[in-house]
């Protein structure tokens, strides 16, 4: 008879999951000797949290179930940060933390994760759509399955299963879990409404999040946009959902948004805002206030909790996943307005990055020069901070669904291991990260991680030698910082030679284009640290 942690093994195994990231201790140990024999790869992280992330990476780009492993208490502590950060994406993740011998429980144990001690199932419960303690092997399969569906179904999510020592190592009766139960995608009943709003707008402006990345919704958006020849922007979060050179495009709206973005909405009143895949959050309405609020909000999206809570203004929701929405809206709207075809490039025109007097180099032209060496369908994870809302602004997504961003948890450090759990998802496809230093310092030993793998993942690091959104965003509202500049700055090139990666260090727009070229050619992680500008005015200074 199989043992516990070999059923597990053998469900990741039929999820489609071929890699498994973590970190081990004592009771997790069988679950790693189970994949051993069973041929599922283990990657061993640097930390629990760079774990979570590269498993979050794996999801996003397969599609299907990442898996993260931990031990007790510290071990699953470390991994409740990566926990909400899938959340945050609608990763679907599967965390597995250990847990002392269950028939001890209730005496003093060392990494108790029980309520006597660290209650892992209580605080992962916040942070995934399913939390729960395998207490007996009978009831393995049905929490597998519970979790499964959480994971895969409706709005995707991570789990946390916390599963015994000594439950891993009991025998149980092999057992195949049902199919999951096909998908009923549900219309929305306010499609006629949708439409009828959408054909009598004036000056309507489309928005588009990052649940358009969620959903697949890319060409769905285009049509749309193209047959109601509707203006576009994308939220911070909703970047590379719309490409840049689309006529209809009009960039990035929110913190780090486009300077023709921003004109457009405050040139003249927008009557109809048509928001996909958004929860409107602070980030992405900075600059709608600058024109005034909209008339109407149409807004499709699977979740409701925001809905109608962030703009003042008469909203229409029309539920359900925004693909299918979008399709049967397409479906049933039998003639279009003869709207004036809408010529943007004079808003266009205005988001040329700006030459200024940097003592370093500048991040934004930076951004441009990235652009002109990196393959057009190069997937792009942006970490948390003001590098990342350059590159919202200034660097060009030339292909759907190639830049990912989180917005709204934003934990720093975060897509690096993205970027590699993504890579190893998909090794031919060209993977980059675009982070700062302060991230760096926070899970740049994950790059340890790629080097162990041969993962061939680009690294941009852009290092200016402090916490450069808080700093400049301290500045600029307080008058004065404090507490965010690093006294002694990182050589993050020297730093990734140390873990064993290809480093370079670059001080000028033809030394970072030759460092990428150079690095194309080497196999395993490249780090590329851009030496920029300590005083260049970021584009997230839009949000008090």
């Amino acid at each position: 008879m199989p043992k516990v942690a070999s059923m597990i093994v053998k469900f990741i195994k039929e999820k489609g999951c071929k890699t498994v990231f973590g970190v081990p201790g004592k009771p997790v140990v069988p679950l790693i000797l189970a994949m051993e024999e069973s041929g599922v790869s283990f990657v061993l992280a640097r930390h629990e949290g760079g774990a979570g992330f590269m498993a979050t990476g794996y999801a996003l780009q397969t599609g299907g179930l990442g898996v993260a492993i931990g031990t007790s208490g510290p071990g699953g502590t470390n991994m409740i940060t990566a926990a909400a950060q899938a959340q945050a994406f609608h990763a679907p993740v599967l965390f597995i933390t250990g847990h002392p011998p269950l028939s001890q429980s209730g005496m003093a144990l060392g990494q108790d994760s029980s309520m006597f001690g660290t209650d892992l199932v209580a605080l992962f419960k916040p942070v995934t759509k399913f939390s729960a303690k395998v207490e007996s092997k009978g009831m393995l399969k049905r929490y597998l399955q519970h979790a499964e569906e959480q994971a895969l179904t409706g709005a995707k999510g991570p789990v946390h299963l916390s599963v015994p020592l000594d439950i891993l190592i009991e025998e149980v009766d092999e057992f195949t879990l049902s199919r999951l139960p096909v998908q009923d995608h549900i219309r929305s009943g306010n499609i006629q409404l949708a439409i009828k709003a959408l054909n009598r707008a004036k000056r309507p402006l489309m928005l588009v999040g990052k649940g358009a990345h969620f959903s697949g919704a890319y060409k769905e958006v285009e049509q749309v946009a193209e047959k109601w020849s509707l203006p576009v922007v994308t939220t911070p979060g909703g970047k590379g959902t719309f490409v840049t050179d689309h006529p209809l495009s009009l960039g990035s709206l929110g913190l780090g948004g486009t300077e023709g973005a921003a004109a457009y909405v405050k040139d003249k009143p927008i009557d109809l805002l048509l928001v996909v895949g958004s929860k409107l959050s602070d980030m992405s309405t900075v600059g709608l206030t600058a024109g005034g609020m909209p008339s109407q909000v149409l807004h499709f999206d699977y979740q409701g909790l925001f809905v109608g809570k962030s703009l003042p203004a008469d909203t229409l929701f029309v539920q359900g996943d925004a693909k299918i929405n979008l399709q049967q809206l397409l479906l049933e709207a039998k003639e279009f307005p003869q709207r004036q075809q809408v010529d943007l490039r004079e808003y266009r025109d205005r988001n040329r990055a700006p030459v200024d007097g940097c003592d370093r180099l500048s991040t934004a032209q930076t951004m441009g020069a990235l652009r002109e060496v990196l393959p057009a369908d190069t997937v792009v994870y942006g970490d948390d901070g003001s590098h990342t809302f350059y590159a919202i602004k200034h660097f060009r997504t030339l292909v759907p669904g190639t830049f990912y961003f989180d917005d709204v948890f934003g934990a720093m450090g975060h897509a690096i291991g993205l970027s590699i759990g993504a890579k190893m998802a998909q090794p031919q496809r060209p993977i980059a990260c675009f982070t700062g230093d302060g991230c760096l310092y926070m899970h740049g030993t994950e790059i340890a991680t790629a080097v162990d793998q041969k993962t061939n993942v680009l690294f941009v690091v852009f290092n200016n030698g402090m916490l450069d959104m808080v700093d400049k965003g301290m500045k600029h509202n307080l008058g004065r910082t404090a507490g965010t500049r690093y006294e002694q700055e990182i050589n993050a090139a020297l730093f990734a030679e140390s873990l064993g990666a290809k480093g370079f260090r670059c001080n000028t727009v033809a030394e970072v284009k030759e460092a990428v070229q150079k690095g194309n050619r080497f196999e395993g992680p490249v780090v590329v640290e851009v030496m920029v500008s300590k005083e260049e005015t970021p584009p997230t200074l839009g949000r008090g």
